[in-house]
């Protein structure tokens, strides 16, 4: 069977380091972007040059009809889906919460925990055994905020990831009999341009005196702790959460 996987969120970071070991390992890859079409089709180029098939799919998964039209293009395009990795997300600048409005909360929960939910869904729909599907995986990114609550930063963006790890859980027990694994990884500070989003790009380098390990990590090193739980060596782990975090 053709392996097809889809990275939401593909053109950068964790992502593309996704879509790139992916590829290397003989996935199909359908990858997400919401602005950058240039980094998008980099990742594409990258991998076809390497011999691997990819497309890039711009979609917005903080919004249904979005990612409806993504698992169809990828239906269309490379063939059933086969292995999931909910990436894409993001967060605000910096704040306390009393500083927060309800846009900025609405926004961050429909891509961050929404978004998710729906393409796990459009993934069940072609995955499960119950569906006429061949099995298949999922993987969602949560992030060691779950666990730490990111105090003064991005209180809200924690509680997204919280959302994640439960609903890891909650799933995984769901499909479980229906041929589909669905675990999480649990990345540290990690060297990517998320942290410019909040408004502070050497956050990484701020923060990495606080790990274990006095050091940040690579978007490759959280991807291959991703195609482990996708591949068949994972065969009997699902409701997981891999914290990739130097020790954090």
């Amino acid at each position: 069977m053709q392996q097809v996987m889809i990275v939401t969120g593909g053109s950068r970071g964790i992502g593309a380091a996704t879509a790139r070991l992916g590829a290397a390992a003989g996935y199909r890859i359908g990858l997400t972007y919401r602005g950058n079409d240039a980094a998008a089709q980099a990742v594409v180029e990258e991998i076809e040059r390497g011999g691997g098939v990819a497309i890039a799919v711009a979609a917005d998964v903080g919004n249904e009809a979005d990612i409806v039209r993504l698992f169809n293009t990828v239906d269309e395009r490379l063939g059933p889906v086969t292995a999931l990795v909910n990436n894409a997300g993001i967060l605000e600048r910096q704040m306390r919460v009393e500083g927060m409005d309800a846009e900025r909360l609405s926004r961050i929960l429909a891509v961050n925990v929404t978004g998710s939910i729906l393409c796990a869904r459009e993934a069940i729909r072609r995955m499960s055994t119950a569906h006429g599907g061949q099995g298949g995986a999922i993987v969602n990114l949560s992030s060691v905020a779950a666990r730490l609550g990111a105090p003064n930063e991005y209180v809200d963006y924690a509680a997204t990831k919280g959302a994640i790890d439960t609903f890891t859980v909650g799933l995984a027990k769901e499909v479980a009999a229906e041929g589909i694994r669905v675990n999480a990884v649990r990345p540290g500070i990690i060297y990517t341009d998320i942290h410019t989003s909040g408004g502070e790009p050497g956050r990484v380098d701020r923060l990495k005196e606080t790990v274990p390990m006095k050091r940040g990590g690579q978007p490759e090193e959280v991807a291959q702790a991703i195609l482990w739980l996708l591949s068949d060596t994972a065969s009997y782990t699902t409701g997981t959460i891999i914290d990739v975090t130097g020790g954090r």
